[in-house]
């Protein structure tokens, strides 16, 4: 324990070495550090690196680009010594196209030329284990839902957690047990789609240092433990313009708000391949563990694909539920909201409503009510993501790079589960999952 809390509480001197941070097209964080020298020279020239080999990116073609360093996102890491910045990517003097932070960037900025700021706050889970030298992952409680004390062994490394946040410019809001064992949610103040998307990615990091500490591993893999819930990563999102929230109506929701919802019922399946992107993913959206899997909405229905929760005067906003914490937070964003705009703009009216427990209807209700299936495979995903236009728009010219990227990602699954001689249509989580999506 002193050893924990020695690299916990080390509070170095100022920072010797900088971080440039960006995202591959997982959403997985890379970069590279730099003395802090060259703190200056990052934010006005950039530094130049090697992306010939970073997933997503363009390959041998991409062997010169350039790291510009975003400012306003300057961190300290109190127990390494170093300090954190994101940025931006170029070639030749250009933004990058498969730059999924610029990708986000400009949605903010197309919504910004209409007056519209985009507010979203994220539920990201994870699960906490001990790893035994093989997958063999031994959980290290046994709590369920909001227990406390006895049953949550992880309280104090939660509280390290949400000691540490603020250094991370993260407000931390609840911390509390989820409903399978070792698994645990801290929740953050919301903000705009950009500085959110940044915060995911220190957050994990954040979780996943602190756990280290302790000895655990911090996973937030969809669906590490078949028959345990999957980490889901909610989405809370409203709009604003001129100071006032557009989704507030005069009773209820706005038309605006109803019309955003049907942007995203309408796009769902298409936007699965974004908010959901990993074979893993569709481990977790099976019924009977909490995640949506029915193209549905409702007021306060936790089984809806998007639920409209409880709010007093500006709180009006939307949950959208199925994305998990596997997503790229810049594209899942930008893809999400650019949906929405779509329905907004067409007035698409939202269908599906429903205030019933969709799980327990039966096959002629959830037809009658027009209620349509999430996919049910990553590949799956994928052929709706190509037959919709406003998605992959969203993406630009990046599209082509996810479907290629995605689609040997699902081969090299297929060519596992062939070898292995496992059923094609397995939900049991893999051992090429592990591999593969366990330090998500």
């Amino acid at each position: 324990m002193n050893e924990i809390k020695s690299f916990i509480r080390y509070d170095s001197n100022k920072p010797k070495f900088l971080q440039l941070i960006f995202v591959d097209i997982n959403g997985a964080p890379k970069g590279m550090e730099v003395p802090i020298e060259r703190y200056e020279e990052a934010v006005t020239e950039g530094i130049s690196f090697d992306g010939a080999s970073i997933p997503g990116f363009q390959g041998l073609e991409d062997s010169d680009l350039l790291f510009k360093a975003d400012p306003t996102t300057y961190v300290e890491v109190p127990w390494e010594g170093i300090a954190k910045v994101f940025g931006y990517i170029y070639k030749d003097g250009k933004p990058y196209y498969a730059d999924p932070r610029r990708i986000l960037g400009s949605v903010v900025e197309e919504l910004e030329k209409m007056g519209i700021t985009a507010y979203i706050g994220v539920e990201p889970e994870f699960y906490l284990f001990e790893k035994n030298g093989s997958w063999e992952l031994k959980l290290p409680d046994g709590g369920g839902y909001f227990d406390l004390i006895n049953l949550d062994k992880a309280r104090e490394i939660k509280r390290t957690i949400a000691y540490y946040m603020p250094t991370f410019k993260l407000i931390p809001e609840v911390l509390h047990h989820e409903v399978g064992p070792g698994q645990h949610e801290i929740n953050f103040r919301f903000a705009d789609a950009l500085t959110t998307a940044d915060n995911i990615v220190r957050f994990k990091y954040l979780v996943k240092a602190v756990a280290e500490s302790y000895g655990l591993y911090a996973t937030f893999m969809p669906k590490p433990l078949f028959g345990k819930p999957g980490n889901g990563m909610h989405m809370h999102i409203s709009l604003w313009q001129d100071g006032r929230n557009i989704f507030k109506g005069e009773e209820g929701l706005s038309d605006e708000a109803l019309h955003f919802i049907g942007g995203i019922l309408k796009h769902a399946r298409a936007l699965a391949a974004i908010t959901n992107p990993t074979v893993n993913s569709y481990k977790r959206l099976v019924p009977g563990y909490e995640a949506p899997v029915y193209i549905s909405w409702g007021y306060k229905n936790r089984s809806t694909l998007i639920r409209v929760p409880a709010y007093a005067g500006n709180g009006a906003r939307i949950e959208y539920r199925c994305p998990d914490p596997s997503a790229n937070p810049y594209l899942a964003f930008a893809a999400v909201l650019m949906a929405g705009i779509d329905g907004i703009k067409h007035k698409t009216e939202p269908f599906a409503y429903v205030e019933e427990n969709v799980y327990e209807l039966g096959e002629k209700e959830r037809d009658a009510l027009g209620i349509e299936v999430l996919p049910k495979t990553l590949e799956e995903a994928l052929e709706e993501l190509k037959r919709d236009r406003v998605v992959k728009d969203t993406l630009g010219e990046a599209y082509r790079n996810f479907i290629e990227h995605k689609t040997e990602e699902w081969e090299e699954y297929q060519r596992y589960l062939e070898k292995n001689k496992i059923e094609r249509k397995t939900i049991k989580v893999t051992e090429w999952e592990l591999e593969r999506y366990f330090y998500i």
